[in-house]
């Protein structure tokens, strides 16, 4: 799995224009492999299709928060749902909540100004 297909795995979801229901992170995380031997803490869906996130690379530079320069700010909000590990639940049974929200989002780009990492939303 390359750095750009993780990246549309874990947070590209074209099929859907918003959270379907409160459980959506529940199925979602479980659905793209983020609770395999461990339950990923947070992740951010984005909603929107592939041409819209790509083209963040080429709009705002700023600065990630890892201190790298590669990382792009969106000009627009965009359709996103965050999912964010509840505080009782535990490996193997992944529990999430479910925000939706529309926000700018900052990725790290690579090579041919493709996402491969979501640093942030704004």
């Amino acid at each position: 799995e390359t750095p750009a297909e993780k990246f549309q795995r874990q947070h590209m979801d074209t099929e859907h224009s918003t959270a379907s229901s409160s459980n959506y992170c529940n199925l979602m995380m479980k659905a793209r492999d983020m609770t395999s031997g461990r339950c990923k803490p947070l992740n951010t869906f984005i909603h929107e299709p592939k041409s819209v996130v790509d083209a963040v690379c080429h709009q705002e530079n700023v600065t990630c928060k890892n201190g790298r320069t590669n990382c792009y700010k969106s000009n627009s909000r965009l359709s996103i749902t965050n999912c964010r590990q509840t505080g009782a639940s535990k490996y193997p049974n992944c529990q999430y909540e479910t925000s939706n929200l529309n926000k700018q989002i900052i990725v790290a780009c690579e090579g041919q100004y493709v996402p491969v990492h979501f640093d942030a939303y704004v």
